[in-house]
């Protein structure tokens, strides 16, 4: 059984076990439970119910592994040849790591 769930404006599929890196977010603690509703897809054994927009009843249980995993850096760089134009820029994405416990639906 699996579902597609919604979190922070992205879509993941989510099954038991499974371990997935959103989006920070903000007010998670380790070890903490957090439940997203906004499922739009179950598959239960075969059996697909899509939802319009959403699935009613269906919600994903996660715990929270680690609030706070700094992604790699990414190298932004910028130039225009020939007119002594460059400029470097970067950054590391932020995000959280989070197990799917349960997939009610």
């Amino acid at each position: 059984m699996y579902a597609i769930v919604e979190i922070n404006g992205q879509q993941f599929k989510a099954e038991q076990g499974k371990k997935l890196f959103v989006h920070h977010i903000k007010d998670a603690k380790e070890g903490e439970s957090v439940e997203f509703g906004k499922v739009l897809l179950v598959d239960k054994d075969g059996a697909v119910e899509v939802g319009a927009p959403t699935v009613e009843g269906a919600k994903v249980v996660c715990e929270v592994v680690n609030p706070l995993v700094k992604g790699d850096k990414i190298i932004v760089f910028k130039m225009k040849r020939r007119k002594d134009s460059r400029k470097r820029n970067g950054h590391r994405s932020q995000f959280t790591e989070i197990e799917v416990k349960q997939v009610i639906a």
